[in-house]
């Protein structure tokens, strides 16, 4: 599973659907996807395909965790990133290795204390964690000139939106049913929000609360 042959098919996959960033696609094939996803998974874990992670979560498939990162890098450098929905983690490692902080929010308790483990596992330290709603973000770190949001709510959240930098992006799903969301990059420009339509997407809801 962790052969540079099986990454490169994958990385491949993604330079045919349109990935260009080079550095995107060389996190991608050097980060094992297979240490994310039940053993019982491992097999499929380099699939264009989101696989289940436990408590009605995912983790998404390599071509929108690399148009999401994409999009989040397209404005140029990043040093404070936040994250909404940490998951099993795959997501944080790849902006792990091409912004300078990450800090990720998870509602589900279990699933942040897995991916603390795969993480650290990474030897990825520049990585700050909050269990909590992720729709209050995490206002004492912003203001954020990325945000990551990895579960769609009906529509761009308010508090999310007031802790993007000027200058900053965001990339976040948005849509109240699987199937009929949209994936939008959110620019904070010096005069407001200016926010383009990407292409369909199909995440996990975005809910409130924390477990």
């Amino acid at each position: 599973m962790t052969s540079q042959r099986t990454c490169g098919r994958m990385v491949s996959r993604l330079q045919e659907q349109g990935i260009c960033d080079r550095r995107v696609l060389q996190v991608m094939q050097d980060t094992p996807r297979h240490i994310f996803v039940d053993e019982a998974l491992a097999s499929r874990a380099y699939e264009d395909t989101a696989l289940p992670i436990g408590y009605n979560q995912t983790i998404s498939q390599p071509y929108i965790v690399a148009r999401m990162t994409e999009l989040v890098l397209s404005g140029g450098p990043l040093s404070r990133v936040l994250e909404i929905g940490t998951g099993c983690g795959y997501q944080t490692a790849i902006l792990a290795q091409l912004v300078e902080h990450v800090y990720s929010v998870e509602r589900i308790l279990p699933l942040q204390k897995k991916a603390k483990n795969h993480l650290w596992s990474l030897k990825l330290k520049n990585i700050s964690y909050l269990h909590d709603d992720g729709g209050y973000g995490w206002p004492e770190n912003a203001p954020y000139d990325g945000i990551l949001v990895s579960a769609a709510p009906p529509e761009l959240p308010e508090p999310l939106l007031r802790q993007m930098a000027e200058g900053g992006l965001m990339a976040i799903p948005v849509g109240e049913k699987s199937g009929v969301q949209k994936l939008l990059r959110v620019f904070h420009s010096r005069d407001g929000f200016v926010v383009d339509e990407m292409e369909d997407v199909a995440f996990v809801p975005f809910l409130p609360g924390k477990e």
